[in-house]
């Protein structure tokens, strides 16, 4: 029993670091993201101005060209950064550049297609993605720490790690990493690409759904990163749709409770009405994480009510064939969308379905915010709540 109990202890012990590790990586790589979804967002906004949104990036010499070379740079370069320092997370320098290069490599179609023919398997030319780059990034960090970890003599010790730890990690992950890992996963998700361009009807809606649901899960969290990664992915690829649910998705959750909070604020502590005020313009600003404070506070009926809307919004974008090229920006961004108004109506319908399921579940609380704005006292932080029954 007692072994038993360790190893399950060994094993929570070892997911929670990996999970630390991939959060690393994507931490840096969302700066990155950002940067070039804004640049990328002038750039569709100052085309839209000065000429045609469609050929911005044949206007060689004009502002929004120089625009979308950065916000084309940022976007490029943010899949081999996310390998990086999940490489950097788990061997620390040494691990940095075999990340970096075993993640930038993998991207390249031209170079997985030639491997896909030396092997015998041809799946077009598309790169490895985010998910190629996460698993580069861990191989690449545990081999990196496997030689840093070396017992060599001393002076060998500076050469360690900038020469002779990098450069064994590359002689020895590159053939695998191409190989083995590249050309299954750019088969996959060539696939992927084929399949979500030609998705209709149902299809778009279940994906739709399922990708908006996930940005509301965790609000902010792994899986929400996940969704935003495969979205922002699927951008170079120039598919723009799931980018539009996933956006309406990870803005509806603080927008819902926020309206909940505002129409039933006697559902609700005083801090929560106060921390609602915030919640709006980061809705808006599409940052999810403004939903954490109801999260933590009421998990069990917050999530199912704002999964549930941001589900709903996301199934009638990509119902609605919805699109968004900017990775980032909210509502700032909704010009960019081809249907601005519908994106519009699809995050209006999301927050009044999480409004709406949060409001019904959620009981009533002994003091409510407007007895407290009548000088009742501050009982109103105290999160005792009270049945309908009582």
């Amino acid at each position: 029993m007692a072994t038993s109990d360790s190893m399950e202890a060994a094993i929570r012990s070892y997911l929670t670091s990996v999970k630390e590790d991939l959060m690393t990586g994507v931490s840096h790589m969302i700066p990155f993201v950002t940067i070039g979804g804004i640049f990328l967002a002038l750039a569709y906004a100052s085309a839209s101005v000065f000429g045609d949104v469609r050929s911005v990036f044949d206007a060689t010499g004009t502002l929004g060209w120089f625009l979308a070379q950065v916000g084309n740079a940022g976007l490029t370069i943010m899949v081999p950064i996310l390998g990086a320092y999940i490489a950097y997370a788990i061997a620390d320098r040494p691990g940095l550049a075999p990340g970096f290069l075993l993640s930038y490599i993998i991207q390249q179609g031209e170079v997985l297609a030639a491997a896909g023919d030396v092997v015998g398997l041809s799946g077009g030319e598309a790169g490895a993605g985010y998910l190629g780059a996460l698993v580069a990034g861990l191989l690449a960090g545990y081999v990196a720490r496997w030689f840093k970890r070396r017992s060599v003599p001393e002076f060998i010790k500076p050469m360690m790690p900038v020469l002779i730890v990098p450069v064994l990690t590359m002689v020895i992950l590159s053939p695998i990493v191409i190989f083995v890992l590249g050309v299954p996963v750019a088969i996959a998700n060539a696939g992927l690409t084929s399949f979500l361009s030609g998705m209709q009807g149902s299809q778009a809606l279940l994906v739709g759904a399922i990708l908006g649901g996930m940005m509301a899960l965790d609000m902010g969290g792994p899986i929400n990163k996940v969704a935003y990664v495969f979205s922002v992915g699927l951008i170079t690829e120039q598919i723009y749709a799931p980018m539009a649910a996933v956006m309406i998705g990870g803005m509806i959750p603080p927008l819902g409770l926020a309206l909940s909070n505002f129409v039933a604020p006697q559902k609700y502590t005083a801090e929560m009405y106060e921390n609602a005020k915030s919640a709006v313009p980061l809705g808006l600003s599409f940052i999810t994480e403004g939903a954490i404070p109801y999260g933590a506070a009421d998990p069990l009926r917050v999530i199912p009510a704002i999964v549930a809307g941001s589900a709903v919004g996301g199934a009638a974008s990509m119902g609605l064939g919805v699109t968004m090229p900017a990775p980032h920006g909210g509502i700032f961004v909704v010009p960019l969308s081809n249907q601005p108004f519908a994106f519009l109506g699809c995050i209006v319908l999301g927050t009044l379905v999480t409004a709406a399921i949060a409001t019904l579940l959620k009981p009533d609380f002994e003091v409510t915010v407007a007895d407290l704005e009548r000088g009742s006292g501050t009982a109103g932080a105290t999160e005792t709540p009270r049945s309908a029954d009582d």
